[in-house]
C-alpha cells in the first residue's frame, strides 16, 4: 500500500496512468454520494493551491442540476482569496481511513443577502487512498508531551491536555471528565505540542473520535489528525518519536 502525506494532495503526476486506476473514481453516482457524505457529516476540507497557499473549509452544498458544488466561505480569510488567486487547487479530506481528492475547478466567490460560498464545478473524478499508517509511539509518562489550545466553543477556556501516543501525523489526548467536551470533527487552529522543556511544535488538531480510557478512567481519550505543521515542526516530531523509541528499547534491556 503506497503512503501519501495527510496534509498535501497526493503527487498523481509521478503515479503510472494503469496504477491511478486502482484509485480513480469516474462514476457520477458515486462521486455525488461520497461528496454528500463529506456534507452531511460536515468533514474539514482541505484545499491546498498551486502557489502553495492552504485553506480549510467545508462542503456547503451540491448541485447535480447545475453541475456545481459549494464550500463555506470567510470573506475576511486571506488564504481564501489567495485560492480564489491561485491557477489550480485540490481538495483533500477524510472519511474514516479514505483519503479522498479532487481537483476543484472554476473558484469563485458567490455572495449572498446574508452568506457568502466558495463556488466550483462538480467534480468529475476524484480519487481514494487509503490513509497512510503512521508508527505510533506510547509517550513516557512522567515526562509526556501536552497539547495546550483555547476550547473550540469556550475561547476563554484555555486546555492543556497530556498526550498519551504520538505520531507523525497524529497523535492521541487525554480530556480530564470535568473539562468541557469537544465534538468528533472538529477542527482546531493554534495548537501548541510541548514535546520536552525545550522544544515545542504548532500545528492544527482535527478530533476524529473520542473513547473512553478504561471503564474507572476519570477521563476519554482523543484521536487526533495534527494539521498544518510547516517543515520544522515536522522535523522535530520526527526526531522526538525516534528518541522515544530508543529510549523504550533501551528500558526492556534493563
Amino acid at each position: 500500500m503506497m503512503n501519501f502525506a495527510d496534509t498535501r494532495p497526493a503527487e498523481l503526476d509521478a503515479m503510472p496512468e494503469s496504477h491511478l486506476d486502482t484509485f480513480r473514481v469516474t462514476g457520477l453516482p458515486q462521486i455525488r454520494s461520497l461528496l454528500k457524505t463529506v456534507m452531511d457529516r460536515n468533514i474539514p476540507v482541505i484545499i491546498n493551491g498551486s502557489d502553495g497557499s492552504a485553506h480549510t473549509t467545508q462542503l456547503w452544498a451540491l448541485d447535480s442540476n447545475r453541475d456545481k458544488i459549494a464550500f463555506s466561505a470567510d470573506v475576511l480569510s486571506p488564504s481564501l482569496h489567495r485560492l480564489i488567486e491561485a491557477e489550480e487547487a485540490v481538495a483533500v479530506c477524510y472519511l474514516e481511513q479514505i483519503k479522498l481528492q479532487f481537483d476543484v475547478h472554476e473558484r469563485m466567490l458567490v455572495h449572498g443577502t446574508q452568506s457568502c460560498v466558495m463556488q466550483a464545478a462538480m467534480p468529475h473524478e476524484l480519487f481514494r487512498f487509503q490513509r497512510r499508517n503512521a508508527y505510533r509511539v506510547r509517550t513516557l509518562e512522567r515526562s509526556a508531551p501536552t497539547a495546550a489550545f483555547r476550547h473550540p466553543a469556550m475561547p476563554d477556556v484555555h486546555l492543556e491536555l497530556r498526550v498519551l501516543d504520538l505520531s507523525a501525523g497524529g497523535c492521541a489526548l487525554y480530556m480530564p471528565n470535568d473539562m468541557p467536551p469537544v465534538e468528533p470533527g472538529c477542527l482546531i487552529n493554534g495548537i501548541t505540542v510541548e514535546l520536552d522543556a525545550d522544544t515545542e511544535i504548532k500545528a492544527s488538531l482535527l478530533i476524529h473520535h473520542i473513547t473512553s480510557v478504561q471503564p474507572q478512567a476519570q477521563g476519554v481519550r482523543l484521536g487526533c489528525e495534527l494539521l498544518n505543521m510547516d517543515a520544522e515542526s515536522q522535523r522535530l516530531l520526527v526526531y522526538y518519536i525516534d528518541q522515544i523509541q530508543k529510549r523504550r528499547r533501551m528500558m526492556s534491556l534493563d
